[in-house]
């Protein structure tokens, strides 16, 4: 009889995987209830009960942790690899939809919004901290999306044109007004039927401001 294979796990590498997820947690909590500027790393280091050491040589500096909760978020609002590029505008709709729900989904998540309200509340004082979440967190979102529609174009599924105005257009349509009213705690967060009615309705409002190109006539010599 052939021996079984046996999976074996690094056991430190599963130490430093809990370690980091624990120093994550504890940097979010006391960003978001001290502030970036007034978070010192021991302060972290004491809530994720490891040492300083262990939380510099995973991550350096509180500028890094916040990246990596950032980024962590960021890795979510992306559409599976598996997924095929759009072969016409049915499919291309549908990963329009999938697209927005992810990102209602992912972005109306409490604790992303409170990185918004932090990023917003620590605006003059820790400008770091707006900069890394645009960078690490709303620019992997609309990167996702100028891929789709980049694949679109060249389907030719929808015209040619700027990308970024297109990106621009699409996310606009998805969140209208939802986003200030989140961040003013002036409504909750959208239930998942809404998160599908509104991928699905900024999907066909898009479509029809970028209706698939005609295609042009054959022209001959004699032409």
């Amino acid at each position: 009889m052939k021996p079984k294979s046996v999976e074996t796990h690094n056991p430190s590498e599963k130490s430093d995987k809990s370690i980091r997820g624990r120093i994550l947690r504890a940097a979010m909590e006391a960003f978001t209830d001290r502030g970036f500027a007034q978070t010192s790393t021991l302060e972290i280091a004491t809530r994720a009960k490891v040492s300083k050491r262990e939380l510099y040589a995973l991550f350096g500096n509180k500028e890094a942790m916040l990246a990596a909760c950032i980024a962590e978020r960021a890795g979510r609002m992306r559409l599976s690899p598996e997924l095929p590029p759009a072969g016409d505008r049915k499919a291309l709709a549908g990963l329009l939809a999938e697209f927005g729900k992810i990102v209602l989904h992912e972005i109306c998540q409490p604790p992303v919004l409170a990185l918004f309200r932090l990023a917003i509340s620590e605006a003059k004082r820790s400008p770091e901290v707006a900069r890394v979440l645009d960078t690490a967190g709303r620019q992997a979102g609309r990167d996702a999306l100028r891929h789709i529609l980049a694949q679109a174009q060249s389907a030719k599924l929808v015209p040619a044109g700027a990308l970024s105005e297109m990106v621009g257009q699409f996310l606009a349509l998805l969140w209208e007004d939802l986003m200030l009213s989140l961040l003013l705690c002036v409504r909750k967060a959208p239930s998942s039927k809404e998160v599908n009615r509104r991928a699905k309705d900024a999907t066909i409002a898009f479509l029809r401001l970028y209706p698939k190109p005609e295609s042009q006539p054959v022209m001959h010599a004699s032409d």
